[in-house]
């Protein structure tokens, strides 16, 4: 019998909630009786899968901006995720967990400056948290194209996951991963997940009830017979959101538990996950990808776009956001390249080195200092410190969660309004230029078919709150 192995991903991500000037969660009235919907979900999935030794068992991924909240509301369920990669790497030599590009953007519609800044946070982060370099990287909805399979493997990245619709391939076997042939000679690795179980998974709560059954009737029929025959060993990956584990779908935390604990080694099924598999097995095939084309959205990337039939409605407004946050981008570059050129400092390598700021690692008079190579004035260092967090806001706005459902009036486009407002009024107090107005402009377009409101009220609401707090600090 040639080896039959199973690797569970989990992508563990919730988007920001953070107010950006007071950097707490606002009570959120649906996640009662809890505070806030991070603190139902950690009870609900992310801490029970920890207790349960799940992470130990399963590939798996989390949200950096989501382990950061973790890390200081739990810091004990932090520690028993990072140890359970750590288990791995003294057993087998390499690592279960994987990283993440850092604020979930969507990036096949990020610029190339922006796609660098997001793979190196997130390689910044993971190595932060869990203590060693990642192999491998979540790409945010899985959204890719081949300028950013290049910035992964630029930047060491071996492998990542992909939806078997994104290979440009007419007769793809999950079972094996193939390679993606990159420019000057590089490659990089992809494992496509089986799409009848992953989709089962996901969205048939039945399917999940026993886990024995589950293996026997559907995961087992779906290794090749072919394959077995001639002795080739063959690995089928299972791909979901890791919230489903507890919190989609209830106790679905102890069928993981029982699945790859139990019910897999029970039939015989090995373990694995995409980095061990490849210390064991070479690659032997080449793949082309399908450029643009993502996980969640049958119509490639338009979902955080423009109008799509994903979402129902009138998705017009998800268009004019873009566009506005396209713009709104432009111009807070601009202020920030101009000001970082005239300090003779490279302003993209200034921006990408950020995250060892934010993660505490060194102080930001100690980054600027040595990136521009000389001591800069206190003047000039106050003024660079809030164009960084400008930046920092400015990323945070293109997080995919503002476009993915279906009406502006929900939750996580108007966050984004309130990163924008943050992004302009900062790099308002640093340079007295104000951008405002332009955007306000532009969100004007931005109406939920909801409820008619509309982004630039929301932008005003926010840059006065701004203000606000500025008079009371």
């Amino acid at each position: 019998m040639s080896l039959r192995a199973l690797s569970i991903h989990g992508h563990f991500y919730q988007p920001p909630r953070e107010d950006p000037i007071s950097g707490a969660i606002p009570a959120e009235h649906g996640a009662a009786p809890y505070r806030n919907w991070n603190e139902r979900i950690h009870a609900e999935c992310y801490l029970p899968n920890a207790q349960l030794g799940n992470f130990e068992k399963i590939s798996f991924n989390i949200g950096p901006t989501l382990f950061s909240w973790m890390k200081t509301f739990d810091p004990s369920a932090s520690r028993l995720i990072v140890a359970q990669d750590m288990a791995n790497i003294h057993q087998h030599g390499v690592g279960n967990a994987i990283a993440q590009a850092y604020h979930h953007t969507i990036l096949p519609l990020a610029s190339r400056e922006d796609k660098v800044t997001q793979v190196e946070w997130g390689i910044a982060d993971f190595e932060h948290q869990f203590g060693h370099k990642p192999m491998g990287m979540w790409l945010p909805e899985t959204a890719v194209d081949m300028e950013t399979l290049n910035v992964l493997a630029e930047h060491g990245i071996e492998f990542t996951i992909l939806a078997p619709w994104q290979a440009e391939c007419d007769r793809l076997d999950v079972t094996e991963p193939y390679r993606v042939a990159l420019t000057a000679g590089k490659s990089i690795t992809v494992f496509f997940y089986h799409q009848g179980l992953s989709t089962g998974v996901s969205f048939n709560p039945h399917l999940t009830v026993n886990a024995d059954e589950f293996v026997r009737n559907m995961v087992i029929p779906m290794y090749l017979a072919e394959k077995e025959q001639r002795g080739e060993p063959q690995l089928l990956m299972i791909a979901s959101d890791g919230e489903l584990y507890g919190h989609h779908q209830r106790f679905r935390d102890r069928f993981l538990a029982h699945l790859v604990n139990g019910a897999s080694s029970t039939v015989g099924l090995e373990k694995t996950y995409p980095a061990l598999w490849l210390k064991k097995y070479p690659v032997q095939k080449w793949v082309s990808i399908r450029e643009g084309t993502s996980w969640s959205c049958h119509h490639g990337v338009e979902r955080w776009r423009g109008e799509c039939g994903c979402t129902p409605g009138d998705g017009r407004w998800k268009g004019y956001l873009r566009q506005a946050y396209n713009r709104l981008a432009y111009h807070l570059d601009k202020v920030f390249t101009d000001t970082l050129v005239e300090q003779k400092i490279d302003p993209w390598g200034l921006r990408n080195s950020y995250i060892h700021a934010i993660l505490g690692q060194l102080t930001v008079e100690e980054l600027i200092n040595h990136s521009a190579g000389h001591k800069v004035d206190q003047d000039s260092l106050k003024r660079i410190h809030l164009l960084l967090e400008a930046q920092r806001e400015r990323q945070r706005i293109f997080t995919s969660c503002g476009w993915y459902f279906d009406d502006f009036s929900r939750i996580e486009p108007r966050n984004s309004v309130a990163y924008a407002a943050q992004a302009i009024y900062l790099t308002y107090r640093a340079t007295g230029v104000d951008l405002g107005h332009q955007c306000m402009a532009d969100l004007h377009y931005v109406v939920s078919h909801k409820n008619g409101i509309r982004g630039d009220a929301i932008l005003r609401n926010f840059l006065r709150k701004a203000h606000l707090y500025e008079k009371q600090d």
